[in-house]
This record gives C-alpha cells, structure tokens and sequence, in this order.
C-alpha cells in the first residue's frame, strides 16, 4: 500500500514512512535501555520479542491510516538500507513528537536534523499551530535538540516514562516562532 505522505529529506538522512517490514530492523535495536528509558511508559519492558512487530503492526500503521500520527524511520543517505531509529509526529495533546535513535548513531546531530524535518511538516503540511514535546529533565540530548530548535519550557512537573515517574518539563514552539528562527 503506497504510504499516505513522503519520504523527508535533509542533508544526511532520508526519513521513509514507517513500512511494516521496518519492525525486524527496529526490533534489532530497540530494547536497549538507553534507547527506552525515557519513552512513554507503554513500552513495556522488558521489551518482548514481537515488541516492534506489535508496534509497527498494531499501533503505528493504523494510526497514519487513520491520520493520528506520521511515523518516519530514519536511515542516512550513506546506508539508505538501515534504520538507525523513528520519528514520529503525534496528534496526542502535549506530546506531539518523539524520536529514538540507535546509541552508535549519538552524537552526530542527526535527531536533530529529523527533528528540523518533522516539524516543518508538522507546521507546513499538517498546518498545526503549535508543537509541544514532553522531556524528562536528566535527559539532556533530548532537552539540548529542544532547546536548539527554538523551543522554551512552558511546564514543569512529573511525568511517567518506562524507567518510572520522572521530573519532566513540556517544551513548546508555535508556528510562526518556528518559521521566524534562526537556522544554522
């Protein structure tokens, strides 16, 4: 079935619509404790054996069917064939992205340039007038792409992750604050 929206691009990375075939790659590298920790807490874990499968199959492809969420994996241009970690865009009040990517890939600035990606289609495409992502504080690659895309901490208080309840800030950016930022 061709996927209801397109493939993004950036400098180093294609993000492909999530395709059910991506949960063996996914359940290759996901159920890493590093990886999950600070996710929503219905990941269970320890992380089953038909974990990515269930997620792709049950969760992810029906709910692009049904417009809710866009879920992209994310592969570099150098190896298009490998997914190295998802982003997603969600409809889900105060949480609309999330993004996991896999540990030999930190550090590079990728998420950060999905993120870039995914938001101008959350505000050019998909025309929302706000995002707002949750981000557990001691999670601080995840809270410094936030900070560097513009975004400011409109809440603080205690969220559930899988690792447990956690002091958690909500970070936002609107629309026209994100199309009036300075890119780099």
């Amino acid at each position: 079935m061709p996927s209801p929206f397109p493939e993004l691009a950036t400098k180093r990375l294609r993000l492909c619509p999530l395709v059910l075939d991506d949960h063996r790659a996914i359940q290759a590298i996901f159920p890493q404790w590093q990886v999950v920790r600070h996710l929503n807490p219905f990941v269970p874990w320890p992380y089953p054996a038909d974990g990515a499968l269930t997620f792709v199959r049950d969760v992810a492809l029906p709910a692009m069917r049904e417009d809710r969420a866009w879920h992209w994996s994310i592969r570099t241009k150098q190896a298009p064939d490998s997914l190295i970690g998802v982003i997603s865009l969600m409809l889900t009040p105060d949480d609309n992205r999330g993004f996991w990517l896999d540990p030999d890939h930190w550090g590079q600035g990728l998420i950060r340039e999905a993120s870039d990606a995914a938001t101008d289609y959350w505000f050019d495409v998909l025309g929302q007038p706000i995002l707002r992502v949750p981000k557990a504080i001691d999670n601080l690659a995840s809270r410094a792409v936030s900070a560097g895309s513009g975004m400011r901490v409109v809440w603080r208080g205690e969220k559930n992750y899988v690792e447990g309840s956690l002091p958690t800030e909500l970070w936002e950016i609107t629309a026209d604050e994100w199309r009036q930022r300075e890119r780099f």
